[in-house]
């Protein structure tokens, strides 16, 4: 871990940054970066949604290709299977020597860009949403990142990740020296098979076993999704082991007979035939292929998730809160 007292933030100091686009990471890191005194320019497509609120948090707002016209720094932090064309669209602005940026390895580990040799590459990728990063920063603390550098033209494109990172408030918590490769490979195997692939599926899963042996849907969700948050929370302070241990006898021997029995070796086969997917470039493809197609399994995934009884549950839930 790379702490804010080993960094050295003039790296980063009179530099303009362009943030192309303000979504879940372009916003949060867009405006950690004014906060702590940095230039900041966000470059977003005209009639962009985002654009008034680009312009109520006081920043200054350009279409893409004006907006890294006087960069040194371009972060690109829109979409991943949007990142080619974006690229195509801006490096013609981009100054001789500036450097690009990236909070996701994807688009240069599978050769979706192909950088300008006169450009540093860099990747400053915090381990959590956007949301977290930004609300971490105004308490004062910070989100673990990734930092890596793919193409070092300058010779100094490691200290401006590193001062990167730091201005996102993430030297507050450290920072980690990776790979392109690393991060990209490690964060689309967990997206796909475990965070947000597995854990929704048996939480949907549990719900559903328990509304079929006739378990109030009310009952059912308190039980397999709202304890999720308090043991997300307990892991985080105590570590898996630990919280074993601060659980019930009754929950740990429950967990002791019923875990292994659900994530058995065969789960580990299929976990290793995701994370295969990944290295290959086969996912990348897929994901690809859907965004040309304008995303008709994630749109009908969506409207199915949003029928289920699960989700009837926790709307009626809520209205009770």
């Amino acid at each position: 871990m790379i702490k804010d007292d080993e960094i050295a933030p003039q790296a980063l100091h009179g530099r303009t940054v362009a943030v192309i686009g303000f979504g879940n990471q372009g916003r949060a890191q867009a405006l950690n970066l004014r906060d702590g005194g940095v230039r900041v320019v966000v470059g977003l497509r005209a009639g962009s949604a985002s654009e008034a609120e680009v312009r109520a948090a006081g920043l200054e707002v350009m279409p893409p290709a004006a907006a890294v016209r006087e960069a040194d720094l371009a972060m690109l932090l829109a979409p991943d299977e949007r990142l080619a064309a974006i690229y195509d669209e801006v490096a013609p602005s981009l100054k001789s020597g500036a450097a690009l940026g990236f909070s996701h390895g994807l688009a240069i580990h599978f050769a979706l860009i192909a950088p300008r040799p006169d450009f540093d590459v860099i990747m400053v990728a915090p381990k959590g949403p956007g949301t977290a990063l930004r609300s971490l920063y105004e308490q004062g603390k910070g989100m673990v990142a990734l930092a890596a550098v793919a193409q070092d033209a300058s010779g100094s494109a490691w200290p401006l990740a590193l001062a990167y990172a730091q201005a996102l408030g993430c030297g507050r918590a450290g920072v980690i020296r990776s790979t392109f490769e690393e991060e990209c490979v490690a964060d689309l195997f967990n997206e796909g098979a475990v965070v947000w692939g597995a854990v929704p599926a048996i939480l949907q899963a549990g719900f559903d076993t328990l509304v079929e042996a006739g378990i109030q849907p009310d009952v059912a969700y308190l039980e397999c999704v709202s304890e999720l948050k308090l043991l997300a929370g307990l892991i985080e302070a105590r570590g898996i082991a630990g919280t074993a241990e601060a659980i019930s006898n009754t929950a740990e021997f429950g967990a002791l007979c019923g875990g292994p029995a659900i994530v058995d070796d065969g789960v580990r086969s299929r976990m290793r035939s995701v994370l295969a997917k990944v290295r290959s470039g086969a996912f990348v493809q897929a994901l690809t292929d859907e965004a040309d197609a304008d995303y008709p399994k994630l749109q009908a995934a969506r409207r199915r998730a949003r029928k289920t009884a699960l989700e009837t549950a926790r709307l009626g839930l809520a209205e009770h809160d």
